[in-house]
C-alpha cells in the first residue's frame, strides 16, 4: 500500500554510549539513504561521557537521553519519542547501504502480514574467523527461512518492526533482549520477513578478546546465560557484558584455535537449531514457570 508522503515511514533508533569515535559514520550512512519518504533519526544518549550527544546534535538528528544504563533501556526510550509508524533497530558503530531502507520499505509494502524485517550484518575489517562467523550464522538463519519461513535469530542493528506489532522491550533483559526476546514475540504477532541481501556494516570491536573469549565468555556467559537466567528469574540475575568503545586487533596462531573453531561452530550450531525448532524457547518458557511459580 502506497504511503502518504507526508506521513512519517520510519523512526530509526541509534542507542549511543560513548560512541564519539564511531557515530558520524553511521550518521552519515543513515542520513544519506536513497528513500524518498520521511523518516528521522533519533540518538538516544545512553549516560555518554564522551562528545556522542554534540556530535549527533552536530547532524541534526533528535538527541534524547536515557538515565537507566542498558541497551534494551535506551532502545525503549528511543521507541517511545518515535513518530514512525515502523521503527528500526541499528547502533552507533554500524554503516548501512543506500537502498537499505527502501529494501526495507518494499517488504513491508508487499504485505501487510509481515510484522518485521530482519537481515545480516558484517564485521569492518575483521580477522579471518570473525568473516567466517556471521557467513555461517546468518547463512543459516537464511537457509532455515528459506525452508520453513521461520526466522529463530536477528540481529538488532538490523532489524525493522511495525509499531502495532512491538511488544516492547524486557527492560530486565541485559543481554539478548533486544535480539532472541524480540524476534520470539513479534513472531507470535505475524510474520517475520528475512532480506539476505540487505547487508550492514558494524565494527568488530566486540571481537577484540579473541575467538575463545567470545565463545565461552561472550557468549556462553553474557549472551546465552544471561538470557536465560534473566528470563528465567524474571529479574536481572546476570549484569551487563563489558563494553568495546575501541577496536585493539590481535591475531592468533590458526592451528591454535582450529579445533576450537569446530567446536565452537558446533555448538553455535546446536544451539540455534533448539531455537529454530522452538525446543530451547519452549524449555525456557517452562522452566520460567516453575521458577516464579503462577
Amino acid at each position: 500500500m502506497e504511503q502518504p508522503r507526508d506521513q512519517m515511514r520510519f523512526s530509526i533508533i541509534v542507542p549511543a554510549y560513548n560512541e564519539a569515535a564511531y557515530l558520524g559514520r553511521a550518521l552519515d550512512s543513515l542520513l544519506h539513504q536513497d528513500y524518498t519518504g520521511r523518516y528521522e533519526v533519533i540518538v538516544v544518549d545512553n549516560n555518554s561521557t564522551d562528545g556522542t550527544a554534540a556530535i549527533a546534535a552536530q547532524y541534526g538528528v533528535s538527541v534524547v537521553t536515557e538515565p537507566q544504563q542498558g541497551v534494551c533501556a535506551a532502545r525503549q526510550r528511543g521507541v517511545d519519542c518515535a513518530k514512525g509508524e515502523i521503527i528500526i533497530s541499528t547502533d552507533a558503530d554500524t554503516t548501512q547501504p543506500a537502498d537499505w531502507l527502501r529494501t526495507i520499505d518494499a517488504r513491508f509494502t508487499a504485505s501487510d502480514g509481515v510484522v518485521a524485517v530482519a537481515g545480516p550484518c558484517r564485521y569492518q575489517d575483521p580477522s579471518w574467523w570473525a568473516e567466517a562467523y556471521p557467513k555461517l550464522l546468518f547463512g543459516l538463519v537464511a537457509k532455515i527461512y528459506a525452508l520453513t519461513g521461520f526466522v529463530f535469530y536477528v540481529s538488532a542493528t538490523n532489524i525493522a518492526f511495525r509499531r502495532t506489532a512491538f511488544p516492547g522491550y524486557d527492560l530486565r533483559l541485559t543481554q539478548g533482549g533486544d535480539e532472541l526476546d524480540l524476534v520470539r514475540r513479534l513472531r507470535r504477532r505475524g510474520h517475520v520477513g528475512w532480506e539476505r541481501q540487505n547487508v550492514v556494516t558494524t565494527s568488530a570491536r566486540r571481537l577484540q578478546r579473541g575467538l575463545l573469549y567470545n565463545i565461552f565468555v561472550s557468549f556462553f556467559v553474557y549472551y546465552l546465560l544471561a538470557y536465560w537466567f534473566n528470563r528465567l528469574s524474571q529479574r536481572q540475575t546476570f549484569g551487563m557484558a563489558p563494553a568495546f568503545r575501541q577496536e585493539r586487533r590481535r591475531s592468533l596462531p590458526l592451528l591454535w584455535v582450529s579445533r576450537r573453531v569446530v567446536l565452537g561452530i558446533l555448538v553455535v550450531g546446536l544451539t540455534s537449531l533448539g531455537f529454530a525448532t522452538g525446543a530451547g524457547d519452549a524449555a525456557v518458557d517452562s522452566l520460567a514457570l516453575l521458577w516464579n511459580g503462577p
